[in-house]
């Protein structure tokens, strides 16, 4: 008995094959160009939520600040901080019946502390902001400073 080995053509093994590199480089361009569409708008929208998230945090310590305010009778001053929204001063222990945020105190999107100051400037009671993207005064887009800002 002869047997005999039959070898399967180029075109047999070409079924059972993967992909050639032309398809692999067809579908590495396409995800490119999807990539290079899609990219920019769903990463722009990060600088967007970024300014958002810290105009919400800027009004939830204006609240705490209202409250420490109807309670102790004024704003912290700038020597005890937004610390003092969460840890009794020394002056104010007494009638400060805090802590006055559920949480610490936040930084800003930008990892930057937020700024504070009170009695403020043309009797503002207080400024707080975040300097932005930047992390520098003044600034325009989402470089620029978020809140309630000093009034010249």
């Amino acid at each position: 008995m002869i047997v005999s080995r039959i070898r399967p053509s180029s075109s047999a093994k070409r079924k059972f094959g993967g992909f050639t590199l032309i398809e692999l480089m067809v579908v590495l361009v396409i995800l490119g160009l999807l990539g290079g569409l899609v990219g920019p708008r769903l990463f722009g929208n990060v600088d967007t939520s970024k300014v958002k998230t810290a105009e919400a945090q800027i009004k939830m310590i204006r609240s705490a600040l209202h409250a420490y305010r109807l309670e102790v009778g004024n704003y912290p001053s700038t020597a005890e901080g937004l610390s003092a929204l969460n840890a009794a001063p020394q002056q104010a222990s007494t009638l400060w019946n805090g802590p006055y945020l559920e949480d610490d105190l936040p930084l800003d999107p930008w990892q930057t502390p937020y700024r504070y100051e009170s009695p403020a400037k043309n009797n503002q009671g207080f400024v707080l902001y975040s300097l932005g993207a930047d992390k520098n005064v003044g600034g325009e887009g989402i470089d620029a400073d978020i809140g309630y800002l000093p009034q010249n």
